[in-house]
């Protein structure tokens, strides 16, 4: 665990009215609250606002993915998460019918439930996918960070800002009071979701549309224990008359609680006026997706939210920073946006925290939007697609044009035909649920996120791979790729890769014939004032390899050695041994941090 400085305050200057912080946050949600987890793990004074009274009131986003839980690992928090979220085990079978009660169409095992995936997912990393819904996790964000440090304030709203050569004055107005104050911070993140202000003020560029397709959210209690426990999934996707939902593609019975919390996502037209949905319509949509009519429900809220398509393609403007759903706006296929969000803010993080200890160069932080764009860009465009590919089980059923409900009901029945048709459609079906793993079993969109920038000692792009890069993460060590997964250690522990190379150093990894390299880091490290550690891994020393994988992995010799930045990317390879080590360390950390 890190050691964390718990004596962070916000400091008032003689105007009352103006606070001064290294770091100021707008929005405490998945993007938000990690970053100001993350900068009070650094040591980094913060404060972060939000205009509501409390975290997210709603489940919204749940996915949590292998790199997102790496994160929660490396800031000693993963247990925490584990011990308020759904496990692994239970998230997969992800089941497709015409109601929870009626016929099942069919299953596809997702999040690398399946025994032809779970190995990929295994052999990835140390963490594997749970559901945690966001009412869970943001108050685990928060308490976090404010526990290290993080000025931490609700009912605040971000209303303006104007920055300088040496800080941002940000206008905010107190909610209860109406009292106007200023936040002088040398850096602002704009954490504020879909509908950033801050990005509208610093006029981020985007492409794409907002507002592409209009859909419902319905949270409710019951117990259905009986019709989901053999068959655990958090995605239950009905297909029947009037549940088509825009901009997913089907109703959608969500699990919140197993067995007894549930969502459901409902479509409407988003080019006329919006429905009103009162209780009883919305016990009526539950009962409807159930295929219950008689279910005792207990609705818990609403709300109605579009479906987006855009994405900024520049993060920042001077000192100011956008994170989260404020520059990756699309629908929640894939369970990429709270992940992504988190992932902005790791990137994000250690990058500031660098600049203001004096460490690097102030351009090393134009390597967050050379990083982040690509990855905001390929995601949105991953999740629409995924979206739009539920077409094709439409297409297979036949429903895609059915006029009426019989009609609808009489082509779905047509798969059980022992008629060429019958054949036809079983085959066109098992097609487009193959297509689906494109969503739901997407690890290379997981996991396969390549750094190209100033902060990266680039050798070229990953080579082509041997896979579909959309479903299959491709491990590498070259510069930019995320330091791959090994289980490493002594006769007594085993430990994870990514254990070796926290987040608040720089670290130098190498072998038994590379220990050179050691001092020569050491040296480095006193010289340029950046934390920097060796990781000697090889038989006698502090470090084994276990099981002989890392030999495998490490695309380097035993006396070679890979940089590995905060947040896990490597940044600079030798293959082997050199004459001057120093020189080469010296090289490539100061062209890492800009200095």
């Amino acid at each position: 665990m890190p050691v964390f400085d718990d004596g962070q305050k916000a400091t008032a200057l003689p105007d009352s009215s103006v606070v001064e912080t290294d770091v100021l946050i707008v929005g405490s949600g998945p993007a938000g609250g990690s970053a100001a987890l993350l900068l009070s793990t650094l040591g980094i004074p913060n404060i972060m606002i939000t205009k509501y009274r409390w975290t997210a009131n709603t489940p919204r986003a749940h996915i949590t993915n292998q790199r997102t839980m790496e994160i929660f690992r490396d800031v000693g928090i993963v247990e925490q998460v584990l011990a308020d979220a759904t496990p692994h085990e239970l998230v997969g079978d992800t089941v497709f019918c015409t109601s929870i009660a009626g016929e099942e169409i069919g299953r596809i095992h997702t999040w690398g439930t399946g025994a032809d995936r779970e190995a990929d997912y295994q052999l990835a990393s140390p963490c594997l996918t749970v559901d945690i819904p966001q009412t869970y996790l943001e108050p685990i964000l928060v308490k976090n960070a404010t526990m290290r440090g993080t000025q931490t304030q609700f009912s605040t709203e971000y209303l303006s800002h104007v920055q300088d050569d040496s800080g941002v004055s940000v206008s905010v107005m107190d909610r209860l009071t109406g009292n106007r104050y200023t936040i002088r911070a040398k850096y602002l993140i704009g954490a504020d979701g879909a509908r950033s202000k801050v990005a509208a003020d610093i006029d981020l560029p985007f492409e794409g549309a907002m507002d592409i397709a209009g859909s419902m959210n319905i949270t409710f209690k019951a117990d259905i224990a009986e019709y989901v426990g053999h068959r655990p999934s958090v995605l239950y996707w009905v297909i029947q008359p009037g549940s088509n939902v825009g901009g997913i593609g089907a109703g959608l019975v969500r699990m919140v609680r197993p067995w007894n919390e549930w969502l459901v996502v409902w479509g409407f037209d988003i080019s006329v006026p919006p429905p009103v949905v009162d209780e009883d319509a919305a016990i009526a949509i539950v009962r409807n997706l159930l295929g219950m009519p008689e279910l005792d429900v207990e609705i818990t809220g609403t709300s109605l939210w579009g479906n987006n398509e855009a994405h900024a393609t520049h993060l920042q403007k001077g000192r100011v920073f956008c994170a989260g759903d404020a520059i990756h706006r699309h629908p929640p296929s894939n369970g990429l946006g709270s992940n992504t969000s988190i992932q902005d803010s790791y990137n994000l993080a250690w990058k500031l925290a660098a600049v203001l200890k004096g460490r690097a160069g102030e351009s090393l932080l134009d390597t967050y939007s050379s990083e982040r764009a690509p990855v905001a860009k390929r995601i949105v465009e991953r999740a629409n697609r995924s979206s739009r590919e539920f077409a094709g089980l439409f297409d297979a059923l036949g429903v895609t044009d059915a006029k009426t409900e019989a009609e609808m009901i009489e082509r779905i029945e047509e798969r059980k035909a022992d008629t060429p048709a019958g054949a036809a459609k079983r085959a066109a079906l098992a097609a487009a649920m193959d297509t689906k793993n494109y969503e739901f079993n997407a690890h290379g969109v997981e996991l396969g996120q390549f750094y190209t920038s100033s902060a990266i000692m680039s050798e070229g792009v990953l080579p082509a791979p041997a896979r579909d890069r959309d479903l299959y993460y491709q491990v590498s060590t070259l510069p930019g790729s995320h330091l791959p997964h090994a289980w490493v250690g002594d006769h007594l522990n085993k430990r994870a890769m990514l254990d070796l190379a926290p987040y608040t150093r720089f670290t130098l990894v190498t072998g038994v014939a590379g220990s050179a390299w050691e001092a020569a880091a050491d040296a480095i490290a006193q010289e340029l004032g950046v934390p920097l550690e060796t990781v000697v891994i090889g038989p006698g020393r502090e470090v084994t390899d276990l099981y002989f994988d890392w030999a495998r992995l490490r695309e380097v010799s035993e006396s070679g050695a890979l940089l590995v930045r905060p947040d896990k990317h490597i940044c600079w390879r030798a293959e082997e041994l050199v004459d001057d080590p120093e020189g080469a360390l010296r090289k490539a950390l100061t062209s890492v941090l800009s200095r």
